[in-house]
């Protein structure tokens, strides 16, 4: 099974190569990602959709800091938590094994899977998705996995855990 494949199948735009540019740093712009994962300027809400899908598209991690680049600049913005929200997910399947895919709050779908895998950040689960970038589960994705969950395995930590893909990933402590 080539999960890599599968993974670049989903319908994930195509995304600037931000991580080779590296331009001067031309200072802060009042843009700001909430915990919710919504995108304000100048605290408005960014209601167009097309827009905040653009400043994705070029945004880049340094460190513990947050950037929109492109060739010829980089400029800082804040971000209240992670720059992504988990909002929905579905199973999907293939070669016979059943997966879980998410959809972020900018559309972006990826598989829950050694590449993409869900973290515990600051005690709440979060998902690794690309260029490193964590996704925080939505509070109603939460609560629907946790139907799913199931109890720890011989060797695992104490605690509840998601299957996907035949791996297992740690969900919340009991």
């Amino acid at each position: 099974m080539d999960l890599a494949k599968l993974q670049q199948s989903l319908a994930n735009p195509k995304r600037a190569p931000v991580e080779s540019w590296n331009p001067p740093f031309c200072g802060d712009i009042d843009i700001r990602i909430g915990t919710d994962g919504r995108w304000y300027y100048m605290n408005s809400p960014i209601g167009r959709m097309p827009l905040v899908k653009l400043f994705a598209s070029v945004l880049k991690q340094e460190d513990d800091e947050y950037f929109l680049v492109t060739p010829a600049e980089k400029v800082r913005i804040k971000v209240d938590d992670v720059p992504f929200v988990i909002t929905e997910w579905q199973f999907v399947e293939h070669n016979n094994v059943k997966f879980i895919q998410v959809t972020s709050n900018i559309d972006e779908r990826y598989l829950l899977s050694a590449q993409h895998p869900l973290l515990q950040i600051d005690d709440l689960p979060a998902m690794q998705i690309r260029d490193q970038f964590l996704a925080r589960v939505h509070r109603n994705v939460y609560y629907q996995w946790a139907e799913l969950v199931d109890t720890e395995q011989n060797g695992e930590a104490p605690g509840y855990y998601l299957t996907s893909g035949g791996e297992r990933f740690f969900f919340a402590e009991r």
